[in-house]
């Protein structure tokens, strides 16, 4: 499938326009209260996240099974009702791209079509082979786990969140480490289709420099290093996850 000129662009609610220049869409502006905002909800999260470890710590103290998350829910959305009063406009504009002369359009979020087509390829293809992972590492928990959660009285979506999910999540992360430095090294196949990337540069100042052992040890350097800080992450996050025996 092709995209058509600008002149004939594909218009999809937003709104927002396909053609051979790119994808242009509707995009966040910020203003001069977008600061206050961003103060204020970070305070009143970090607020709301200290009462809710505290109401829980009390609740597993005491034994109770009351809505812990409900007050600090309750105070945050309290705290931006009173900052937008306060400000009396929200943290964004919604910028939207206009069309001028039926040839060029301004404003939004402008992508090009070849980091368009870059992103929604990689994006399908890596989340194909996420799902499933996540789904191999939920059905190799045992039934009983399952049936056992069922007997003591637990919820479908409880019996997923604190008895098969985390099980199965010492099983997904070794493979979803894989797959996260398969998708930084994929990454270099934008080079065929134009897309000036990391690979796409050095192979431009390889045909000006003429010295190919001085780029290409940079372009292993730079994919190392993305590799060994995904890896590093994925491993602090395994290990934080994984059972400590007594």
């Amino acid at each position: 499938m092709k995209l058509p000129t600008f002149a004939k662009r594909i218009q999809l609610p937003g709104p927002i326009y396909l053609s051979k220049n790119g994808v242009a869409l509707p995009w966040f502006q910020t203003h001069s209260s977008t600061v206050i905002w961003m103060v204020a909800l970070g305070l009143g999260g970090a607020i709301a996240f200290f009462l809710w470890r505290f109401l829980r710590r009390q609740q597993i103290e005491q034994g109770t099974s009351t809505l812990s998350g409900l007050w600090p829910l309750l105070l945050l959305i309290s705290l931006v009702v009173l900052v937008g009063i306060f400000v009396g406009r929200p943290p964004f504009d919604l910028n939207l791209p206009q069309v001028r002369n039926n040839l060029t359009v301004s404003g939004g979020l402008q992508l090009t079509a070849e980091f368009s087509a870059l992103l929604l390829g990689l994006t399908l293809y890596t989340a194909a082979f996420i799902a499933e992972i996540v789904r191999a590492g939920i059905t190799s928990v045992s039934k009983g786990q399952w049936e056992a959660a069922t007997a003591l009285g637990l919820k479908p979506t409880l019996a997923m969140r604190f008895v098969v999910f985390p099980q199965a999540l010492r099983l997904i992360v070794p493979p979803l480490t894989s797959q996260y430095l398969n998708l930084a090294k994929n990454s270099s196949l934008a080079v065929a289709i134009g897309y000036p990337d990391i690979y796409y540069v050095a192979s431009a100042s390889l045909e000006d420099t003429g010295r190919s052992v001085e780029i290409v040890l940079i372009l292993m350097a730079i994919y190392l290093t993305i590799s060994l800080l995904i890896s590093l992450v994925m491993n602090v996050y395994n290990r934080s996850i994984q059972l400590v025996e007594r």
